[in-house]
């Protein structure tokens, strides 16, 4: 995997897959898989010879996200792989934005075997998302999950009409709000050193270690280094619950997520919080003042503070919500 595609994986895959860990490569492929394959709305074939496999014809419907029928045409959008441009399918009150692909690559079997190719996946997400931050900026969107499509401009309509209430409630929680994600890096070395200040008993053990003969010294310096270690883990805690606290406060809702991989995210530090927050967009100038705030608060620790954004809101749309969600 290259360096890019690393950087790619720990900062954009968690937006895309509904922040699904990506700790791995294999990882994130077979979450991908189990995700995208039972969402294809396709008309089932027969299957091909092993001798002479017989390509899928026709096409198929890329779906990027739901949106309301009156939301403006995305204009010049172009969907994944060339597909052409970015449609609405509208049903009712309800639109979603979608794209045609070829069944020869996004039919069951050619998806399944194209998602194990790094770069094809990586090519199709980095378009995908793409499509959601441009409809981003002129509407409220329902981000739908990678892979999700379906056979026909019918399949569409069906399923917005059977998920209408579900989307109409999604779309009236997000409208005016943006998801930023807010990522509290602290350095190890900095933190140990706070600690060590901070606690009386380090002092104690430090100055019986000075006393103590060899064979003793040994067992106070593990004693030492286990303190230690507890003292800075309870003070990044604390850290990070207070970060989150005042963060949360600014926000409509919050989430907290797992911490991303060092070797994928190229992150420097210990990530000791990794957490995605809907705010009002009116209100995100306030939030950059808030994080360069507590950013500079907390400086005796090496923190660094992390937002980006805005992000498809995919952590706040509710699990119970429409079935292509789920």
């Amino acid at each position: 995997m290259t360096d890019e595609l690393a950087r790619w994986a720990g900062e954009r895959a968690p937006a895309l897959l509904a922040r699904a860990e990506a700790e791995a490569v294999a990882v994130l492929r077979d979450a991908l898989v189990a995700a995208a394959l039972p969402r294809t709305r396709t008309e089932p074939s027969a299957p091909p010879s092993a001798a002479d496999p017989a390509p899928q014809r026709g096409d198929a419907l890329w779906t990027y996200g739901v949106v309301r029928a009156g939301a403006p045409s995305p204009a010049q959008l172009e969907g994944i792989e060339g597909a052409g441009a970015v449609e609405l399918v509208v049903a009712g009150e309800l639109a979603a934005l979608v794209s045609r692909v070829p069944l020869a690559d996004f039919g069951e079997e050619p998806l399944r075997r194209n998602l194990n190719h790094m770069p094809w996946l990586e090519r199709v997400a980095r378009a995908h998302e793409a499509v959601l931050e441009r409809a981003l900026q002129t509407m409220t969107i329902v981000p739908l999950r990678l892979c999700t499509i379906y056979e026909s401009e019918a399949s569409v309509r069906a399923m917005l009409a059977a998920e209408r209430e579900s989307f109409g409630e999604i779309l009236a929680l997000l409208d005016g709000r943006q998801e930023w994600g807010v990522k509290l890096l602290l350095d190890p070395a900095r933190v140990a050193a706070e600690a060590r200040a901070r606690s009386p008993e380090t002092e104690t053990l430090e100055a019986q270690l000075a006393q103590s003969s060899e064979g003793g010294a040994y067992m106070l310096r593990r004693r030492l280094e286990r303190h230690v270690s507890e003292v800075s883990e309870s003070l990044a805690a604390e850290v990070a619950r207070q970060v989150h606290a005042r963060v949360q406060d600014w926000a409509v809702d919050a989430v907290t997520l797992p911490a991303q991989n060092r070797e994928l995210s190229g992150h420097e530090g210990e990530m000791i919080l990794n957490g995605a927050y809907l705010v009002e967009a009116d209100r995100v100038d306030g939030l950059r003042g808030l994080v360069d705030e507590l950013e500079t608060h907390h400086r005796a620790l090496g923190a660094r503070i992390e937002l980006t954004g805005p992000w498809p809101p995919y952590n706040f749309v509710p699990s119970r919500g429409a079935g292509a969600l789920a």
